[in-house]
């Protein structure tokens, strides 16, 4: 189960120092370790060369064959793959039709409520766009384990079918496609954020850039760090709490149902990214400095700060038995998680979550259903019944 309260999952011990392997023109000293730059799994073939021992792997500078998937190391990675993959499920097996009735009603809906739901719309429709950037074109080329990279491409695909259900929630609805979709450059409240982590992505897709540096493998940590805890891990909360509120007063149920999944999907995202996260530093310890947890801290509270901002600019009046304020206490509480989740004091002393329904809608086994009287069962798609 994914929830507020899921255990860290426990990194593994440092590997052993691998075997040394000759120093090549582009090998870096590093804590006195040889690394490799730039590996991919595209390098040419060394034909001859010995079997894969578990301790050759490791997240990033690995000195294995990116192309061989076992022995496993990191097994968190490939039971993370394993329980996405388990948790597929498909846009179109949403009905649609009943917020269909009711978007098309005019007084089915308040103006606050219509330009709640619009501008979370414009905001995610092209946020997981970005998340599936970052991924394809900037993480994946630098974590070098396998086991970490199946479970990355299983990320880029339910990137894939998030903004799939953001077009079909925007299609089924009849909202102007161009107004949603072009939002992260028209409405500030959404520009912001996406402004915020563009920088991040742009940095790790540098062509020139390569790991095996202090210096380098910081900037990594960094940018992972802003993407798993901050873009997924805190930027996405304001926006998901407010339209699955408005699901459990029923209205708009379709479209909420699809957040709810969504919501489960990235639960998994952060935690897998906070494993990586923490994995990188358990095998690395020198990067972790006090100068380095420092700007760490800064970063994140930034990232409260523009999320913070959302929910004032989206919420200037309560609705839906919210309001910003107690939005801005709900990010601080998860906040706070993140700092712990990656060995970092918390920030905000007292934070509490004003929002415990949004802890049982974590619950990736079983619930249920706020939309219905009935037990589901979030699995294989084919095998979800509403």
């Amino acid at each position: 189960m994914y929830n507020w309260d899921d255990p860290i999952n426990e990194a593994l011990n440092k590997p052993e120092v691998a075997k040394a392997a000759p120093i090549a023109e582009t090998d870096t000293i590093l804590n006195s370790e040889i690394v490799q730059e730039g590996a991919t799994g595209i390098e040419d073939l060394e034909i001859g060369a010995g079997r894969i021992e578990v301790d050759d792997k490791a997240i990033i500078n690995c000195r294995a064959d990116l192309n061989q998937l076992v022995p496993f190391k990191y097994d968190w990675a490939w039971q993370k793959y394993l329980d996405g993959s388990a948790n597929h499920w498909m846009p179109e097996e949403v009905p649609m039709h009943d917020d269909i009735k009711l978007w098309q009603d005019p007084k089915g809906l308040t103006e606050d409520e219509r330009k709640i739901v619009e501008v979370n719309l414009g905001f995610f429709s092209t946020a997981d766009s970005l998340v599936a950037n970052n991924l394809v074109l900037a993480v994946y080329k630098h974590i070098t384990n396998p086991e970490c990279r199946q479970y990355l491409l299983r990320q880029a695909f339910e990137e894939a079918i998030h903004t799939h259900a953001y077009t079909y929630c925007v299609q089924s609805l009849g909202l102007d496609e161009s107004k949603i979709f072009n939002m992260y450059r028209e409405v500030p409240a959404v520009a912001t954020k996406a402004e915020w982590a563009l920088p991040f992505t742009q940095s790790l897709g540098d062509p020139f850039f390569k790991t095996g540096t202090l210096e380098n493998n910081q900037r990594l940590l960094r940018d992972l760090i802003a993407f798993y805890v901050v873009f997924e891990g805190i930027f996405f909360y304001v926006g998901f709490t407010q339209i699955l509120s408005m699901g459990r007063r029923n209205k708009l149920t379709g479209v909420a149902q699809q957040f709810q999944y969504i919501l489960r999907d990235e639960s998994m995202h952060m935690n897998f990214g906070i494993d990586v996260i923490n994995q990188i530093k358990l095998e690395n310890p020198e990067l972790w400095t006090e100068k380095f947890q420092a700007e760490m801290i800064e970063l994140i509270k930034t990232g409260v700060e523009l999320e913070t901002r959302y929910a004032y600019d989206t919420m200037p009046k309560p609705i839906l038995g919210m309001n910003a304020v107690l939005c801005e206490e709900y990010i601080k509480f998860i906040a706070n998680r993140r700092f712990v989740q990656v060995g970092l004091p918390e920030q905000y002393p007292g934070a509490k979550n004003p929002f415990e329904w949004m802890s049982e809608i974590m619950d990736l086994k079983k619930e249920k259903n706020f939309f219905e009287t009935r037990v589901t069962e979030y699995k294989v798609g084919g095998q979800l019944k509403f």
